[in-house]
């Protein structure tokens, strides 16, 4: 109990630890009280056209669609299609009839919108006479805000990493490696030191961030529960696992932003490319945090039966990864 007392007292003092300990709740908390992100003006519809190319009715009929604008050359009008900051959709005249251009990055949702419009055009007079009823824009983009809240609670969930990883690195520039090293301590104990801590200030951070992001029932926040609890496990021990390779403090730094754009960018790749082929979908549960991310996800949207495959899949990465910490 006297080493966990230190292990904590060592952690505290640590700002960077202090630091991202805070800066998921602080983000979560940001959201909140801001309210929601309103993503509305990124799912519109943008054209862009070449100056002179369309008659005035077909740019009006653009208009009823979406934002039209004009560009004086083929170049600039080019660029701006290219630019992935965009979904711009071009629109030239081609006869009678238009014809769209895309740069290929685009969303699916802008994607479609391109193949449909000119059919959509050569049928405007027909369409003009069929009775029209207005149905609910659905907010395309709300699906990004679960994915940011997401990504901001794997974020919480990896503190456990930095903080084993971090203590064990300044025990080895300060000595006290050498120290532990003699002392009449078992291996459980050792194993016991060094995941503790993490391990807790991780679920405590977790369970901030999802208090204040999440509205959920009592079986789907219990399931969120074991999701953060097997989560921060195995971030802990991947803390273990750098602290011991590491040699120094930059070392150990790099090690840790390696492994947290690994632990963030695969989640979030898988689900924006929509990867379903089998064997890819496989290798990216490789990484224990795409299991978390799509957990998060099943119980943002209220299914706790999609969840429980996630908090298995888990459960397998923690059993193996403290397997192999004993061995080695």
């Amino acid at each position: 109990m006297i080493g966990l007392r230190y292990q904590l007292k060592s952690v505290l003092h640590d700002k960077f630890c202090v630091m991202t300990f805070l800066l998921p709740i602080v983000v979560a908390a940001a959201l909140h009280f801001v309210g929601a992100i309103d993503f509305s003006a990124l799912g519109e519809l943008h054209f862009g056209v070449l100056k002179g190319d369309l008659p005035a009715q077909t740019i009006t009929w653009l208009k009823r669609y979406g934002s039209v604008t004009a560009y004086p050359t083929a170049e600039e009008l080019a660029d701006k299609i290219k630019e992935p900051s965009t979904n711009l959709i071009g629109v030239k005249a081609d006869g009678d009839s238009i014809k769209t251009i895309l740069s290929g990055d685009e969303l699916d949702i802008f994607r479609q919108t391109a193949d449909t419009l000119p059919d959509l055009y050569e049928q405007r007079n027909t369409a003009g006479q069929t009775q029209v009823r207005i149905l609910e824009r659905p907010n395309v983009m709300a699906e990004f805000q679960d994915m940011f809240i997401a990504v901001t609670l794997i974020v919480a969930m990896f503190m456990g990493c930095t903080f084993n990883a971090m203590n064990m690195i300044s025990e080895k520039e300060d000595g006290v490696a050498f120290i532990n090293e003699i002392l009449p301590m078992t291996k459980s104990q050792y194993i016991m030191q060094k995941l503790f801590v993490g391990f807790i200030c991780g679920c405590l951070s977790s369970i901030l961030t999802v208090c204040i992001c999440f509205r959920l029932s009592l079986q789907n926040a219990a399931l969120m529960l074991v999701l953060i609890v097997l989560s921060a496990f195995v971030a802990a021990l991947t803390g273990v696992f750098i602290g011991r390779a590491s040699s120094g403090l930059m070392v150990g730094v790099g090690y840790i932003k390696i492994v947290m754009l690994l632990f963030i960018a695969v989640p979030i790749l898988s689900f924006l490319l929509e990867i379903s082929q089998p064997l890819l979908s496989t290798v990216c549960y490789l990484v224990p945090s795409q299991a978390t991310f799509e957990g998060i996800m099943a119980l943002s949207a209220g299914s706790g039966t999609a969840a429980v495959k996630d908090i298995f899949i888990l459960a397998v990465h923690c059993l193996l990864w403290f397997l192999l910490y004993i061995f080695i």
